[in-house]
């Protein structure tokens, strides 16, 4: 990994900045907040000079002052705006490439600049590209090809798109060799016939532009020649010396002054070389025409036998080479983009074996029995080393060029005996090079799902601790690493899991990486005399291994090389706290645990170093991973899991049976059997993990699962997934079997409602429906639909707009009020109203929900429309979180859907906040008390009939009793009262003729209104209907009689009963194969929370049931979230920002152009409050409400604002601290946040409306800390509702929220613009924000922002005397106190860096430190003056305006009374002593 000393260094302070001299530059040329635009110093061109000079060439590109240049928007403001092609000089060209690779770095948009002004990006990009070429420093050709990267993996954005095409299409095979192309061009006869196009336009071309199309047809293969010069050019280890003078006279090779071959950047040129060649041949629009020029320049062949190659210097090198040899060899047809299968490449490399052979045969008869072989026995490396071993040069070299892989050799000179000097002219080509380019071609090669069949799942000591695999979190996004990218297009779907799962894995593995360096620092491994490991410390997740043995290793399967199965025992010894030691019995099957060699050469007492490298430290030699099995009881038998008490064993020392990775344990044997370690006997320690953490091999083996069966995905959204074709192939609007008619249901509530929802649309009642009053349900017919169908060619605009409605009342459904049907209330907007169209629309839905705009009213609706119009259907609901699934769960509850219809999988069923329980054995035990229910109904009935017989004795009898006894009745009923004799009959006749009428006594009476025949004919029916659905529930559960165990009732309900199954992502990925077996079907996903999912954890829900005849029975696929809000979480920096790990699928559909459908209006937050953040979305408006409803109208009591930035200045010189890595802390923002709660919580807010958010983990603990002694034992104040950091509470709202930023010298995380959004949109009715303002108000990205906040003041407002619920409206200004510190008394410091820095669960406070004689911003007196406040936004505030009454000024630092004074209602304060409660505190620190 790339890391370096100024990956993590002392942050600069403010003043620094201020005092630098990129900021002075900044301020006086292109700053937007020190001077107004047309106020700037007019453009330089020295400037850029001297800044790219003295400040980037001069620090050797340091990445501080990169990052100081970017974010004073150098490029938004000076460099691109003022770039001329003709007059930008290398220096500006330079600039413009660092600070655009900078902004990728630092994850934020970087092409916005170039878009809004893209007149010049084409001749700077044809600038770039001829520099790439010209004599540089490795620095610069290095940025220069990050640069490159970028644009190759920017194909989305159409001004980059146009550039890097014209570098990677049909025309660059002009520097094939003749042979080879005429070869490829024979091959592929489409491809010829371009070819042929080509070469007419080219004629007609003059000489400029000829000569500038063929600089962009050979750029890549001249780049390519440029390198391997480079590449070639460095020396063999120890020979440098020698060769230093020549490189260095090398005119045609890069050079920096006073640089060695071993400097580091002529490495890191290469690595960045190697990852430009991945990224293109991992993309298929730019591999198509590439591989085969790649292949042509064997470019993987002379690197793998480079001088760099065999150097320590050159690992990472040799690991990128290999991932560029995959993708070089990938199994894909470059020409169709298809997937080759394991026979289409076997075919291919019989035909390659089978030219080599016809070439032997043909040149060289001393390989004739080469020729005459079976493929099989010559296909191997060593075989072909054997064979082509003996061969000349020449001979190779002829060999190499009859199979069009290099030029003709010369021809032989015929030298004379004096000519000797023509003689020993040295061949073009090495030996070794030539040979290792035939055997590397032809070699017999393992498939890629054979390899990763053969890999264990468990990572080991030898990539957990390779930095270049698994960085370290201080990853500064600088370099290369080994890893795969997860971009916008994949190759195949195997190449998409592949990625998947190699990086899910890594993920895991550095998890485990911070397990395992925890558990052992703290088990404290010593030596002892005797050269023995002891341990001097203790571990909850590890134990001291006692003994271990292997106690069985099974033959392998047929056509396997790996063991079918290996088991061993551990004991360890459980000298444990009763809890700790029921953690350790409590490990259920499937449990992973890790075993691990340690082998310390430190003695005892002597301390550990955590900032020192930990491996060495500790002396860790191995790590493997086991799977548990069970415990053992005393008669060494597996304790079974199960309903019955498990054996209570006697003594401390415990032995679990384990399985081993097969894979593994093979490898570690081969190694024993060359002479190595026996790993297996020398295991020390055992460690386990949080269950919740511990699901990773569940995971890899669902997705390597995947890879070993045919991944069957609807056609149409097959190149969807894989990022090609057309975007919007999937949208409902251009599937064929759109749906023309479909009842709404409760959509409407009413025909003005329905008519508001289609704008663009005619609404017409259908004939014969005019003359009633049009009330809800309605379905809906959309005219230009069935036009599609009769006219296929017509266009969207060519058909009609007209809808038309058909009114329709829901038959009656019995006398009983509780059976009548729930109804929706919400009145949907026209966007949402669409997005419930798409969702119940065959095809892929995208909905786009910015904060409080009704996502899941909307997702609700969709899943009960398609539930009433498609009963046949079946739904999967998959949410990212418990809690998301719980809150669909109960909004579905309270809709017109069946219970015994939805079933909740997964654990976070009992957070639901209902009496039933919808898990599995919940719905079971259900539907077995329903069935009782039902049968006593039926006894019942069978009374009032005056039946004999035992009718409800099993569902079996009452089915036999419906057809006997109820069908015959209800059929004699038809025939004396039929509606075609109502003119003839009495109405009281339905009554008198009725027979169920003593089973209806129950029923609200009458029964029978008498007012119409129709009407008590429309009721007798309805109490038919309910006694008919009694019989058909009571038929559905008679598999529940026939199924005796509750295993097998669960699993028919969920394969056969339910319609709506709900899991959340992580259990569809972890259970997957368990419901495949099970024969699981659905038709339907509607995915909430899409945007917070991993890619792999939201396609596996797509593959959850078999294909059904080749084909995947999905219809619908709804994925409803917000890409502007943060994405899923990943841990390591290095795979979140490099590997782009965290893009969810979500987000990658919306990039790759997929039509969304975007909620527009929003209920939750005051307008105000809204304008924080709706300028990230094209429009957001507000629902009616947010206008009308009372407690928006009202101000925010005591506060003259609803919301307001504070600016909070350093406590003794002091802002952001950092006690360990990215535990950032405010102790100024931490102790002002709280005596704003405190604050709020004496003028009368309740304590559970109030939450306080920031956006570090450090500070979050801090705020805690500050709570737990200011407010925790003081009953008038209280806990505030959550203290959380802003990335924890996405998805949830609270009407006041105070927001700490923390961060005083570098804007950090929150320059993510999607956290920002989150951040501002939690609050509802009030939002207060700390920080330091001047910070953050520079920043490009936060600037739409903080320019509305800061309209407003930066020193806190307040109003002291009012309370809470004011009566002051929002548009009335009240007087004013402006809160200005002055230091009063000493305050504690809150260190809390003792913290995990990712532990986001509530914890116990850290423990502090002595007091400080410093004071504290929680302990300051304010100053105060009275003054108007300033008046809103466009408002005007009359000069001397009288304060209300009771908002009289008054130090801020005095509203709150000490513990035992009288607050204004009489009541005493809580609290001991005479401690003060708000801002005026002194006490020791949290414990």
């Amino acid at each position: 990994m790339k890391e370096t000393s100024r990956s993590k260094g002392a942050a600069p302070t403010v003043q620094q900045i201020n005092a630098d001299r990129v900021t002075q530059l900044a301020n006086q040329y292109w700053s937007p907040y020190i001077v107004g635009v047309g106020q700037q110093a007019p453009f330089n061109p020295a400037i850029i000079e001297e800044i790219y000079q003295q400040e980037l060439v001069g620090s050797n590109f340091a990445v501080r002052r990169v990052m100081l240049l970017e974010f004073s928007q150098y490029l938004e403001n000076y460099l691109w705006p003022n770039y001329n092609p003709r007059l930008a000089t290398h220096a500006h060209l330079m600039s413009v490439v660092v600070t655009v690779n900078e902004k990728f770095r630092e994850r934020v948009p970087a092409w916005h600049p170039f878009v809004a002004a893209p007149e010049h990006f084409g001749a700077f990009f044809d600038q770039v590209t001829r520099t790439c070429l010209e004599r540089v420093s490795f620095r610069e050709m290095t940025a220069l090809l990050v640069f490159l990267d970028h644009c190759f993996n920017s194909m989305e954005v159409e001004l980059v798109r146009q550039q890097v095409q014209r570098l990677v299409s049909l025309p660059m095979w002009i520097c094939l060799l003749e042979k080879r192309r005429e070869a490829e061009l024979r091959r592929i006869p489409k491809w010829r016939k371009f070819w042929k196009i080509l070469q007419k336009k080219d004629a007609q071309l003059d000489e400029k532009e000829k000569a500038k199309l063929d600089f962009q047809r050979r750029f890549l293969y001249n780049l390519i020649q440029k390198f391997l010069k480079i590449l070639e050019s460095t020396p063999d280890e120890g020979r440098w010396k020698n060769l230093l003078g020549k490189l260095l006279l090398d005119a045609d090779v890069i050079s920096d002054d006073d640089e060695s071959p071993l400097d580091k950047r002529r490495v890191t040129f290469c690595e960045q070389m190697l990852q430009l060649m991945i990224d293109l041949e991992a993309l298929l629009p730019t591999r198509r025409f590439f591989n085969t020029l790649l292949d042509d320049t064997h470019l993987v062949v002379r690197c793998r036998l480079s001088p760099l190659a065999e150097r320590e210097e050159g690992k990472l090198f040799v690991q990128l080479l290999d991932m560029l040899a995959f993708y070089a060899r990938f199994e894909i047809s470059d020409q169709t983009g298809d997937p080759l299968s394991d026979r289409d490449m076997m075919q291919l490399h019989y035909g390659r074996i089978t030219s080599l052979q016809v070439a032997a045969f043909s040149k060289f008869p001393g390989l004739r029995q080469f020729s005459l072989s079976n493929v099989a026995s010559v296909d191997t490396r060593e075989q072909l080393l054997k064979q082509f071993g003996q061969l000349s040069n020449r001979q190779l070299h002829e060999v190499a060029a009859f199979l069009a892989l290099l030029p003709d050799p010369p021809t032989a000179p015929a030298a004379a005996e004096g000519d000797k000097e023509t003689a020993d002219q040295p061949p073009p080509y090495d030996s070794e090079l030539l040979l290792e380019m035939l055997v590397s071609r032809h070699e017999r090669r393992t498939s890629q799902l054979q390899t990763l069949n053969e890999m264990p799942l468990y990572p080991t000591e030898a990539i957990i601790w390779d930095s270049n695999v698994v960085p370290s979190e201080y990853f500064s996004g600088e370099g290369c690493l080994a890893l795969p990218k997860l971009n916008l297009q994949f190759l195949t779907l195997h190449d998409y899991l592949l990625r998947n799962f190699n990086l899910f894995r890594l993920e895991s593995t550095y998890e485990i990486r911070q397990d395992i360096e925890d558990v052992v620092l703290r088990l404290q491994p010593w030596k002892n005399e005797l050269g023995r490991t002891m341990f001097g410390g203790w571990a909850r997740m590890a134990q001291p291994i006692v003994n271990f043995a292997i106690v069985e290793v099974a033959k392998p399967n047929i056509g396997e090389r790996r063991p079918a199965r290996v088991r061993a025992d551990v004991t360890v010894n459980l000298s444990v706290r009763p809890e700790v030691k029921a953690e350790w019995e409590g490990l259920r099957k499937h449990d992973v645990c890790f075993l691990i060699t340690v082998r310390p050469q430190m003695t005892y007492g002597a301390r550990y170093d955590s900032a020192a490298p930990f491996v060495p430290q500790v002396g860790l030699t191995y790590v493997r991973g086991c799977e548990v099995e069970g415990m053992l009881d005393e008669g060494g038998r597996v304790i079974e899991d199960g309903p019955d008490p498990r054996p209570v064993l006697p003594g401390e020392r415990r032995t679990f049976r384990v399985w081993l990775d097969c894979n593994q344990y093979r490898q570690d044997l081969d190694s024993n059997a060359q002479g190595k370690e026996d790993v297996y006997e020398t295991f020390n320690i055992i460690m386990r993990r949080k269950p919740k953490e511990n699901n990773f091999k569940a995971v890899l083996e669902t997705i390597r699962d995947l890879m070993n069966n045919e991944c069957v995905v609807p056609d149409w959204l097959h190149d969807i997934i894989l990022g090609y074709g057309d975007p919007g192939a999937a949208h409902y609007a251009k599937m064929p079997d759109e749906i023309s008619t479909l009842d709404w249901n409760d959509t409407f509530l009413d025909l003005e409602h329905l008519r508001q929802s289609f704008p663009g649309h005619t609404v017409q009642l259908k004939d014969g429906c005019r003359d009633v009053k049009p009330c809800a349900p309605f379905r809906l017919t959309f005219v230009g639909v069935e036009e599609k169908k009769t006219r296929p060619d017509s266009g969207p605009e060519e058909r009609s707009k007209l809808i038309l409605v058909e009114p329709h009342v829901i038959p009656s459904r019995g006398p009983y009020p509780y059976v009548q049907p729930k109804r929706n209330t919400v009145r949907f907007t026209p966007t949402q109203v669409e997005a419930i169209r798409a969702g119940t629309q065959p095809g892929l839905t995208l909905v786009v929900g910015p904060p409080g705009t009704g996502k899941t009213d909307v997702a609700v609706q969709i899943i009960s429309n398609i539930y009433h119009n498609f009963p046949e259907q079946r739904t999967l609901i998959v949410t990212h979180s418990n809690q998301a699934l719980n809150q669909l769960f109960e909004k579905i509850m309270a809709l017109d859907i069946e219970e015994r219809h939805l079933l909740r999988l997964g654990h976070g069923e009992e957070a639901l906040e209902t009496e039933k329980d919808f898990s599995r054995y919940g719905r079971v035990n259900f539907v077995l008390s329903h069935r009782l229910a039902l049968l006593d109904a039926v006894q019942r009935l069978q009374q009032s009939l005056q039946v004999a017989g035992d009718a409800a004795y099993t569902c079996e009898t009452a089915g036999h009793f419906f057809m006997q006894h109820i069908l015959s009745r209800w059929e004699e009923f038809l025939s004396r009262v039929s509606p075609e004799k109502k003119e003839t009959l009495p109405i009281s006749s339905i009554k008198t003729n009725f027979p169920f009428t003593r089973f209806f006594e129950d029923a609200p009476q009458p029964i029978f209104k008498g007012n119409s025949f129709d009407e008590d004919f429309e009721i007798a029916q309805g109490c038919f209907r309910y006694i008919k659905k009694m019989f058909e529930q009571l038929d559905e559960f008679r598999a529940f009689e026939l199924l005796r165990s509750g295993l097998d009732r669960s699993r028919y309900l969920l394969v056969k009963e339910a319609k709506v199954i709900a899991m959340t992502c992580t259990h569809a990925a972890l259970k997957r194969n368990e419901l495949v077996q099970l024969g699981f079907k659905y038709d339907n996903i509607l995915m909430e929370e899409s945007a917070q999912i991993l890619e792999i954890e939201t396609f596996i829900p797509l593959l959850l049931q078999n294909p059904q005849d080749g084909f995947n029975r999905l219809k619908r696929w709804i994925m409803i979230g917000d890409h502007h809000q943060l994405p899923p979480v990943i841990k390591n920096m290095a795979f979140q920002k490099y590997s782009n790990m965290e893009q969810s699928l979500f987000t990658r559909f919306v990039r790759l152009g997929v039509p969304t459908v975007q909620l527009d209006a929003q209920g939750r937050a005051r307008s105000s409050i809204c304008s924080l953040y709706n300028w990230r979305y094209k429009v957001l408006g507000d629902l009616p409400h947010v206008q009308q409803r009372a407690e928006y109208q009202r101000a925010n009591a005591g506060f003259c604002f609803d919301y307001q930035v504070v600016n909070v200045e350093d406590f003794n010189g002091v802002g952001e601290s950092e006690p360990s890595p990215y535990f950032f802390q405010n102790l100024a923002e931490a102790e002002y946040v709280v005596a704003v709660y405190m604050y709020m919580r004496l003028l009368g807010y309740p304590a559970e409306k109030i939450s306080i958010l920031t956006t570090y983990n450090g500070q979050k603990h801090l705020i805690r800390d500050v709570i737990n002694q200011r407010c925790a034992n003081n009953a008038a104040i209280g806990l505030p509702c959550k203290v959380d950091t802003v990335d924890k509470y996405q998805g949830q709202q609270n009407d006041y929220i105070l927001l700490s930023l923390v961060r005083t010298k570098a804007v950090g995380h929150l320059r993510d613009v999607r956290r920002l959004v989150v951040a501002m949109s939690r609050a509802r009715l009030g939002l207060y924000v700390f920080a330091r303002v001047a910070l953050f108000q520079n920043c490009f990205e936060l600037t739409p922002a903080f320019s509305v906040l800061a309209t407003r003041p930066t020193q806190l407002h307040l109003c002291p005397e009012e309370r809470h619920p004011t009566a002051r409206p929002t548009w009335r200004s009240p007087g004013t106190i402006v809160a200005r510190p002055v230091l009063r008394r000493a305050a504690p410091q809150h260190p809390g860096g003792d913290r995990d820095s990712s532990d986001d669960e509530d914890g116990p406070a850290a423990p502090g430190d002595d007091g400080d004689d410093t004071a504290a911003p929680g302990d300051e007196a304010m100053e105060e003056d009275v003054e108007p406040a300033p008046a809103a936004e466009g408002e005007k505030t009359p000069t001397g305006e009288k304060a209300p009454s009771g908002e009289k000024a008054a130090p801020v630092g005095e509203t709150a009374p000490a513990v035992g004074e009288k607050t204004p209602a009489g009541e005493k304060t809580a609290g001991d002593g005479d401690t003060p409660v708000a801002m005026e505190t002194e006490s020791e620190s949290a414990s």
